[in-house]
């Protein structure tokens, strides 16, 4: 198994590695072989449209997506079967759009993502934008605030889609933005007044989500201003580039903290109560409908525009054991590379992985309570080990327990 940093799986090298060849194939063509242009080629527009459909190819199947998910997310399997048929629809869409079959109609599938912190998220979205070979671009929603009051532009995301594509606008159109916390833009009393944080971000989410286009260069940056007041002397006009949203992914996740009771509540009311009343939150968040997320304070029309939604179950200690033991991502990796720039071997005992996964549940943050717990009972190792005479490192359910006791054993 390879080694590299944890939560960040672009570190293994190409992503494609270990990968199946088809799959590879699939996500990175070999460029077509140079001939002469046919007549029809030759005509306007033709090579144009040509040349786009080359620059964007996508045969990948949902199975495929999950599957490679498998290898940096640990369970989640509804949630993995949901993006892949989702983004397979959506890049499938545009591969027969640029090959000039169009479709009548098409309603892009952005996905709303619900679920407790720590459970995966963000590593579903970024492992798959990278299968692809897509850009993304990931951002909280609580940094933005209505165009004209202080904090960000939702319009900044998109121009960060072209930043992470190289300046590319022809890549970026194609992108996936990720934007998290969203529930934290819910308004609670409609009405109430000016929301400049929640409502009016919502507002302004809307036509990105559809179709836009949005400047390159924001109006507000005193930089491109000056830049365009320079071009003006020189007779060069005031040309704005834009880049269209249509083809750009949207999903969103968030906690959505109280969303279960709104939803018992409803289900409660019900004819037939059965054994709902023990059912736990990740059980009744597969429940929710749209009503249930406008009644929370988002927008209706904001929760239309996101047809596709999972709920994400928490991690439970098991999930949290095979986070360490089997995710290409797991953390015992920037561990043990850690101890290896001095010079020392680390071995984790499955009863050492055990007992910091039972340790991690109870910090309820999910897979970063990992973190959380591996640099309280690793920090000492670490300060005084590079300075010993000890190159060897093993992790154990009784060092995990007592580790100042294990240090003092291992030093002596």
């Amino acid at each position: 198994m390879p080694t590299f940093p944890s939560g960040h799986p672009a570190a293994l090298g190409p992503v494609t590695a270990g990968v199946p060849k088809r799959i590879r194939t699939a996500i990175d063509p070999k460029p077509p072989k140079a001939s002469q242009p046919s007549e029809a080629m030759t005509k306007p527009g033709v090579a144009e449209t040509a040349k786009a459909s080359a620059a964007f190819q996508f045969a990948l199947r949902p199975h495929e997506i999950a599957k490679h998910l498998d290898r940096f997310v640990i369970g989640q399997t509804e949630a993995k079967k949901v993006l892949g048929v989702a983004l397979c629809d959506h890049f499938q869409h545009i591969r027969l759009t640029r090959e000039g079959r169009p479709a009548p109609f098409y309603q892009k599938q952005n996905v709303l993502l619900l679920g407790p912190t720590g459970v995966g998220k963000t590593h579903l979205i970024r492992s798959a934008a990278e299968l692809i070979g897509i850009p993304f671009v990931k951002a909280d929603a609580t940094k933005f605030s209505e165009t004209g009051y202080v904090g960000g532009d939702v319009d900044d995301l998109v121009r960060d889609l072209v930043r992470r594509a190289g300046g590319d606008v022809s890549r970026a159109e194609h992108g996936i933005i990720y934007l998290d916390e969203v529930d934290k833009l819910a308004t609670s009393q409609p009405g109430a007044g000016r929301d400049v944080s929640g409502r009016g971000v919502q507002t302004n989410l809307l036509k990105l989500m559809e179709d836009a286009e949005v400047p390159l260069v924001s109006p507000n940056d005193m930089t491109s201003q000056l830049q365009n007041a320079v071009a003006a002397m020189r007779g060069g006009g005031n040309v704005v580039e834009t880049i269209n949203t249509r083809h750009i992914l949207f999903i969103v996740s968030g906690a959505f903290s109280g969303l279960d009771r709104l939803i018992r509540a409803r289900l409660m009311a019900g004819a037939s109560k059965s054994n709902r009343e023990r059912w736990s939150v990740d059980r009744i968040l597969q429940e929710s409908t749209t009503s249930d997320l406008i009644a929370y304070g988002l927008e209706p029309e904001f929760v239309g525009r996101l047809p596709v939604r999972v709920a994400c179950h928490a991690l439970e200690t098991h999930h949290l054991f095979d986070v360490l033991r089997k995710s290409e991502s797991s953390l015992i990796h920037q561990y043990e590379r850690a101890f290896s720039a001095y010079g020392i071997t680390v071995e984790f005992r499955e009863e050492g992985l055990q007992r910091l996964a039972e340790l991690a549940v109870v910090e309820g943050t999910g897979a970063r309570g990992l973190m959380t717990v591996c640099e309280r009972v690793f920090r000492e190792f670490k300060f005084r080990l590079p300075a010993s005479k000890v190159r060897r490192l093993t992790v154990t359910a009784e060092l995990v327990n007592e580790p100042g006791r294990m240090l003092k054993r291992l030093l002596k």
